[in-house]
């Protein structure tokens, strides 16, 4: 599906970025991996295959640290297909005027500033370029509802969002699509977090459904990945500017891409009435 495409993906250190890394790159891309840890980057790359992966260490709540990682993938690679966000951090648990402040602006760092600058160095290359280009950005818990005790990733990834869809109505143009996916609930590390915070800051309702999540989790990981897959490949061109479910929406059926075409569905908007 993927066959001469070559994809930046950011955090692939471990969790969801390593197991995605290896889908990609089994579905025929040539594959960029970067993260603040080498360790982890060299496990990586060793699942994944060292034939179609190589691994830049990057901290993405970093601007310096992003345009040496887009130079470093343009030498290796010389044309860029497809860019997935995915370094994120949970953030501090509990209530908003209990975190710490910093700890609080920093998950704005990562999860939105990062984001934001990738997303306009690789439009920036897709324009260069002058081809078809894709960006696929995470979204995550509290892009769509409340999340309580969970306001700094909440309020980022919603900005995401926003962002995604504000970027891509900018840029239909030069065919340039760019969407973002709610993966649903993934046995991550940050799954761990939400039941290392425990029921008191993190909630009655997180905290169930993270146990429940890591106690039978049956796959969590596929879904949200096939879904990436399916949005860098030429089957999604068009699609742009919306954020899909990887759990609930039926982007694997036929006619998924003329429903698309509806300006607001998919899209973050008020419910009236």
């Amino acid at each position: 599906m993927l066959d001469g495409k070559n994809v930046l993906i950011t955090g692939a250190g471990r969790g969801f970025g390593r197991y995605l890394t290896g889908v990609l790159a089994g579905s025929g891309a040539r594959v960029a991996i970067c993260s603040r840890n080498e360790e982890e980057l060299k496990e990586t790359v060793k699942q994944a295959g060292p034939d179609k992966v190589f691994y830049i260490t990057a901290d993405m709540g970093r601007k310096e640290d992003i345009d040496r990682l887009y130079d470093l993938v343009l030498d290796r690679f010389k044309t860029l297909d497809v860019v997935v966000n995915n370094a994120g951090i949970q953030g501090p648990v509990g209530r908003f005027d209990d975190n710490d402040w910093d700890e609080w602006q920093n998950v704005f760092n990562i999860n939105l500033f990062g984001t934001a600058y990738s997303m306009k160095k690789a439009i920036g290359i897709f324009k260069e370029q002058h081809s078809r280009g894709k960006i696929i950005n995470m979204s995550g818990g509290g892009a769509t509802s409340s999340r309580p005790n969970f306001s700094g990733y909440a309020a980022a990834k919603t900005a995401v969002v926003r962002l995604s869809e504000v970027a891509a109505d900018e840029n239909r143009e030069f065919g340039i699509d760019i969407n973002s996916i709610a993966p649903g609930v993934m046995n991550t590390d940050m799954l761990k977090c939400i039941i290392d915070a425990g029921m008191e800051r993190s909630g009655e309702r997180e905290y169930g459904i993270a146990a429940s999540q890591k106690e039978g989790d049956t796959g969590s990981l596929i879904k949200p990945a096939r879904l990436i897959e399916f949005l860098a490949s030429d089957a999604s061109n068009g699609i742009s500017g919306k954020l899909i479910s990887a759990v609930w929406d039926d982007w694997d059926k036929d006619g998924f891409g003329d429903k698309c075409g509806d300006k607001d569905i998919y899209t973050l908007r008020r419910t009236v009435e």
